[in-house]
């Protein structure tokens, strides 16, 4: 027995395995615990192993002990039906032999790759009665469970009772924060995990990266930038690549391509990817292009996401010609269409008015258009007005079930723009019965290195007196330069008055209201918007940028605005 493990770490097969395993039962020794055991796990969880043939030897066993079902659990735990794990655990629970911590930790795994809550819960329940809460890898584990399955109250709670944290733990529920919307948490906990005077590493340090990204915080997120060089963090490509996309989600793309040029680790082909998106977001189709060209020159073979990134430039851009040529390009090269690259190229032809062009392609595609097809073409009949295809694309909407607000929203706005008010009621009163819920606005803009939120008609703020009076200042200042506000862009049949005051209150208007009372003059503004910025905002912050003589940045939905002297970079396409 004392060669057991060396002999069994010599099976290279699932045949020298049985082939042990009649040399145990020959010689008697199977019975004992250890080799049947070690066996079993071996089987359940090696590369040389098989899991079925490891059930077959556990179901000859008359009374399997603990390990011999951890074996099993673990193993059902690595497969792509994680919560068989699960079964085996209440069956487990049910017999005579009790689940050890070693149970609870495999069962937990099985649960955050099922994202398996409820029985999370109950292993939780488990955890408690056995009085496992001490082990610092068990609660960690429980704690990534409803992390990753965005029950982040639950994670809270898990971390808030820890006697004992280390830093996985921290790592945890930072990124399970970045990566569930709520970035501002995950930032106050990386901040307070400095206080606690644990030292981030490099995965800490990705999930900070990703919640200064989602919020556009460039002071706090600069902050974690000088951290990573001051730890020679720097070597790590992924935290390169994760540093591109920070500057280039918050308007820095010249320190973007900064990053990209001077990084001392290996190139791959998300770090190309990476910053060929960062060009596209800011509109610099030319250089996405020039970038895409000069990948394959240095040897690095195009995947689907690179010419993903290459159509959204083109697209951001208008380079509709290379758009297309682009498209057809990729089944000569290898690279297979997906649902992304046709969205793209009908998004393409859609913003540059070829409706009836993207609808062919919509229809004679090889695959099943998905509801954000049909929502792309929606989007391109309401900027040119085109009421036909709108509807069209409408039906086909309403008969794949969609619920989605937008759809209903935009077929509404493309009603309004022609006035025909009955079509328009009769839309909100489809969205009524649905209980469709409009997504409400709102901005960020970060200010003495704090993030501050507003929504559409916000009077929470501290400075609501100061912020609305300067509203009233930028409205009589651009007034004398010619505006007149896009009243077009308010849905309902109210008065004009109403609906110029519904337009004034937006959330950006109101960010950008803010920056230019708390930030230096001359300092550029950025803000961060959850859907697409509106026509009439659009004019107001290029008058803005103007008269202010102010950089403004904005990121919406899809694309990066940056206004300067009363240009915008999209150039009026997007």
């Amino acid at each position: 027995m004392v060669h057991f493990d060396s002999i069994l770490r010599k099976c290279t097969s699932l045949s020298h395995i049985k082939r042990l395993q009649s040399h145990l039962i020959i010689t008697g020794e199977f019975n004992f615990y250890f080799s049947r055991s070690k066996l079993l796990d071996y089987c359940a969880s090696s590369a040389s192993g098989d899991l079925s043939y490891a059930i077959y030897i556990f179901r000859q066993l008359p009374s399997p002990a603990t390990n011999e079902w951890n074996a099993i659990i673990r193993g059902l735990a690595k497969t792509p039906q994680p919560t068989m794990a699960i079964t085996w655990f209440v069956s487990m629970s049910r017999a005579s032999c009790k689940p050890d911590a070693l149970t609870c930790s495999f069962v937990l795994k099985a649960c955050a790759r099922g994202l398996a809550v409820f029985e999370a819960r109950e292993v939780q329940s488990q955890v408690l009665r056995r009085g496992f809460v001490f082990d610092v890898l068990l609660q960690t584990t429980l704690l990534d469970v409803y992390a990753k399955a965005g029950d982040l109250d639950s994670a809270r709670n898990v971390f808030d009772e820890m006697c004992v944290r280390d830093v996985a733990c921290w790592n945890v529920l930072i990124m399970g924060l970045a990566q569930g919307s709520r970035a501002t948490e995950a930032l106050e906990m990386f901040k307070e995990m400095g206080f606690a005077g644990m030292r981030p590493n490099e995965v800490t340090v990705l999930g900070a990266l990703s919640a200064c990204s989602q919020l556009g915080a460039i002071g706090e997120g600069e902050r974690v930038v000088e951290f990573i060089r001051g730890e020679k963090m720097d070597c790590n490509a992924q935290l390169c690549n994760a540093v591109i996309d920070l500057y280039a989600k918050c308007g820095l793309v010249d320190k973007a391509f900064g990053v990209f040029s001077s990084m001392r680790c290996e190139k791959c082909i998300v770090t190309w990817n990476t910053m060929i998106m960062a060009l596209a977001m800011q509109g610099d189709g030319i250089k996405a292009l020039e970038l895409f060209d000069r990948m394959g020159r240095e040897g690095i073979v195009a995947d689907s996401v690179s010419y993903l990134m290459v159509l959204c430039a083109c697209n951001h851009a208008g380079l509709v010609e290379d758009g297309v040529r682009l498209f057809e390009s990729m089944a000569k090269s290898g690279v297979s269409r997906n649902m992304k690259h046709y969205g793209s190229v009908v998004d393409l032809l859609g913003r540059a008015g070829r409706l009836q062009e993207a609808y062919d392609i919509v229809n004679e595609m090889p695959m099943v258009p998905d509801l954000v097809l049909w929502q792309t073409l929606l989007g391109a009949s309401k900027t040119y007005g085109n009421v036909e295809m709108a509807e069209k694309a409408s039906r086909k909407l309403e008969e794949m079930g969609s619920s989605n607000c937008g759809d209903f929203v935009m077929l509404s706005n493309i009603y309004a723009a022609q006035e025909r008010w009955k079509d328009v009621g009769r839309v909100r009163e489809t969205m009524r019965s649905r209980d469709v819920k409009k997504i409400p606005g709102f901005s960020y803009i970060e200010a003495g290195g704090i993030m501050h939120k507003f929504v559409n008609g916000d009077h929470s703020h501290s400075f609501r007196d100061q912020i609305y009076r300067k509203l009233d200042e930028i409205s009589f200042r651009i007034r004398e330069h010619g505006y007149v506000a896009e009243t077009s862009y308010v849905l309902h049949d109210i008065g004009e008055g109403e609906k110029e005051n519904a337009l004034w209150h937006h959330s950006e208007k109101l960010a950008v209201a803010y920056g230019l009372i708390a930030t230096s003059e001359k300092s550029t503004l950025r803000v961060n918007k959850n859907i697409r910025i509106c026509g009439d905002c659009h004019v107001v912050i290029k008058l803005i940028s103007k008269i202010y003589e102010r950089e403004i940045i904005v990121r919406d939905r899809t694309r990066f605005h940056r206004f300067k002297e009363g240009c915008c970079s999209c150039g009026e396409y997007w």
